[in-house]
């Protein structure tokens, strides 16, 4: 952990009660802040609020108080799923307050080698498949953190300057983010996400960039060139540009021909060895691959991982397989585009389960990949009715259940020896779960219900 002295004596809100907020409050108080930690609702877990009093930190819960815009506050550390429409917010903004995430704060306390990756699609998986792939071949200590569900600062502060970490950084977080400064950045794609809170998508993009915004031509930035699109972005960097694509040669970094992987113009490995299924998997090993290769790891490190790690949660994770039946949870795919990908992931005839949040959008895109390659549909949530209209529209039956829960006995009827029975949602899952985890859980907890099995 990097010595700092910026926040020592200064009067410091944290807003939002998450793991990253409760752990940046803590660390607050040892770099030398006055704490006062605020979160709108009121916590079920009367420890929590106990553990941050115990450490001399003011706490306010059940309201977001006007009045501490009035408080002289030099330094907002703010949730990043807190919106800046926020009143409490806006108040801080008018004023010209600084107001940083949690991301930031890990930043400036980090002393060792950062990489970060960012996009709308593949975070996770390219996150934790990149330090996999540099702890396998590193003498010092790799770790990973961020929007993966692990604080920055947390970890930071147990890394030294020998050490490398890892983040996954959510363009909420990277908002809040001026001066960070990975040495590898990683994008691995950009759709059209978030527009409810970032309301344009080149405000999107915007924050998407503050990835690579501080980042010189001895650093580099990896970043997907199977779009134009994505190729024109890379411009807007002073990174070395290092691209990966799946559909397009490029020597400059790590590509697809003819069924082999090649870094640089040398064999890696056959994508047919890469344990995850799917096209979208294909390009987070090579995103993973090319930061990897920069960090000095060998193709047989390389080669360890990719043959051996079996997904991330709730990012197309096999479940399990039962009576001729193969179970995955898609639960993270809460865009379209994300469903997409998953279904061309798979050969055999799939039963989806799909539906959620209604963002006031249509599916009629899922159409062809209906077609192509579902066999049948059970939709639920919010917008079933907009599901099942791109179902009928693709020529494919579909039934209507409550949830992702009681969807899967519907699936198991419908089901035959051969088939996949996939939870890809394409939507949000706040209409009936608190987050896109629980509703992936809830869905392996009916399959092992339905199966007398474990997940493997």
């Amino acid at each position: 952990m990097k010595k700092i002295d910026e926040y020592q004596g200064k009067k410091v809100l944290v807003m939002g009660f998450g793991i990253s907020g409760i752990n940046a409050a803590h660390l607050l108080v040892k770099l030398g802040a006055n704490v006062t930690a605020n979160d709108k609702a009121t916590p079920k877990n009367n420890d929590i609020v106990d553990d941050l009093e115990a450490d001399g930190i003011k706490v306010i819960t059940g309201d977001n108080p006007i009045s501490l815009a009035n408080e002289g506050f030099d330094v907002v550390v703010k949730n990043p799923g807190i919106p800046y429409d926020n009143p409490l917010v806006a108040a801080f903004v008018k004023q010209g307050t600084t107001i940083i995430t949690e991301a930031e704060l890990g930043w400036q306390i980090f002393d060792g080698h950062l990489v970060s990756v960012t996009g709308s699609n593949g975070k996770t998986t390219t996150t934790t498949l990149t330090q996999l792939m540099i702890a396998e071949d590193a003498k010092h200590q790799v770790k990973y953190a961020g929007n993966i569900g692990i604080s920055f600062s947390k970890i930071a502060e147990d890394l030294g300057p020998d050490d490398t970490l890892v983040t996954e950084l959510s363009s909420f977080q990277l908002l809040g983010a001026p001066t960070i400064h990975p040495h590898i950045a990683i994008i691995t794609n950009i759709f059209s996400n978030h527009l409810d809170y970032h309301k344009t998508r080149e405000n999107y993009i915007n924050a998407k960039l503050n990835i690579t915004r501080n980042q010189t031509k001895d650093d580099f930035l990896v970043i997907n060139w199977d779009r134009d699109e994505w190729q024109k972005i890379a411009q807007r960097s002073q990174a070395t540009i290092v691209p990966f694509s799946r559909l397009n040669k490029s020597h400059e970094g790590s590509y697809v021909e003819d069924g082999m992987i090649y870094w640089r113009g040398q064999e890696v490995m056959p994508t047919k060895d890469i344990r995850l299924i799917g096209p979208q998997n294909v390009e987070n090993a090579l995103a993973a691959i090319a930061a990897a290769k920069l960090s000095g790891v060998t193709n047989d490190a390389i080669k360890k991982v990719l043959t051996t790690f079996s997904g991330v949660r709730h990012r197309l994770q096999y479940v399990m397989e039962y009576q001729e039946r193969l179970f995955y949870n898609d639960s993270k795919s809460t865009d379209i585009e994300a469903t997409e990908v998953a279904l061309q992931g798979f050969d055999r005839p799939v039963i989806l389960l799909a539906g959620g949040l209604d963002r006031g959008y249509t599916f009629e895109r899922l159409v062809p990949y209906f077609k192509k390659h579902v066999k049948a549909m059970i939709v639920f949530g919010e917008c079933k009715d907009k599901m099942k209209d791109a179902g009928n529209q693709a020529g494919v039956p579909v039934v209507e259940s409550e949830n992702a829960i009681t969807a899967v006995p519907e699936a198991w009827k419908l089901s035959e020896p051969g088939d996949v029975i996939l939870l890809s949602p394409a939507n949000a899952s706040w209409d009936q779960f608190p987050s896109f985890e629980v509703r992936g859980d809830k869905f392996i907890e009916a399959v092992e219900e339905l199966t007398g099995k474990k997940e493997q």
